[in-house]
């Protein structure tokens, strides 16, 4: 069974088509790179997903739930992080993940949080430091450490390279990448044609609101991924 299968999915925002006739499918250990620019329909995509939207046409279906009918058993099994993580400025990485998985009903001591935290590459002496004091990258570590508690079987990441410097880039994809490898699905919203050659098993490039081209990035250099991507969005 997929972890996620959109089939004909279709989304208007008044005349404005976002997603048209949108078909994708993801399974378990696989990391796909959803690629497109900004206003692409990307977004649109993950929120249908989470079924904080609903499909005008078509059907998401999450671990056979389907996310319209259903979207709190969907995101039972879904674990989402956007492009800013917000966690509690005066609470440290520690203490932050412990409240969100309390949320979901989770409970974990300090000596589990801080294998998780360590686990997604935040430092010991990071864990313990007020969030308001973390960067991008370490807060989204925080967040894959939250995924991770939760074994979520749908890892949602939007635009999440975005800002990082090189080595957090790295770093984080690293991390993804033993997500992946643990089981975990993974959609990643980007436009970062770079980090996904790396890191993606497969590439969908994302254009007039449908999949127009489905990519094994392993069989391309990045300045042919790049020429690709072009051609399809002059298209």
């Amino acid at each position: 069974m997929n972890v996620l299968a959109m089939t004909n999915v279709q989304k208007k925002f008044g005349a404005r088509t976002a997603l048209d006739g949108l078909d994708l499918k993801l399974s378990s250990g696989e990391v796909f790179a959803l690629l497109g620019p900004n206003g692409a329909g990307k977004t649109t995509t993950i929120n249908l997903i989470l079924g904080f939207l609903k499909a005008d046409v078509g059907v998401v279906d999450v671990c056979g739930i389907d996310a319209a009918l259903e979207p709190l058993r969907a995101r039972q099994h879904i674990a989402y992080i956007p492009e800013q993580v917000a966690l509690y400025a005066t609470m440290s990485g520690l203490d932050n993940l412990r409240y969100f998985t309390t949320l979901a009903g989770l409970t974990l001591d300090a000596e589990r949080s801080s294998e998780l935290l360590t686990e997604a590459g935040l430092t010991l002496e990071a864990q313990h430091r007020p969030a308001q004091s973390y960067s991008k990258g370490m807060r989204q570590k925080v967040g894959i450490a939250i995924a991770m508690a939760r074994s979520a079987k749908l890892l949602l990441l939007d635009e999440p390279t975005s800002g990082l410097d090189p080595s957090a880039s790295a770093e984080f994809s690293r991390v993804v990448r033993a997500a992946a490898d643990r089981g975990t699905a993974v959609l990643m919203a980007t436009h970062d044609l770079y980090r996904i050659k790396e890191l993606a098993d497969r590439v969908g490039v994302l254009h007039r609101g449908r999949v127009a081209e489905d990519i094994d990035p392993a069989a391309l250099d990045h300045v042919a991924l790049e020429q690709i991507y072009m051609e399809r969005l002059s298209t």
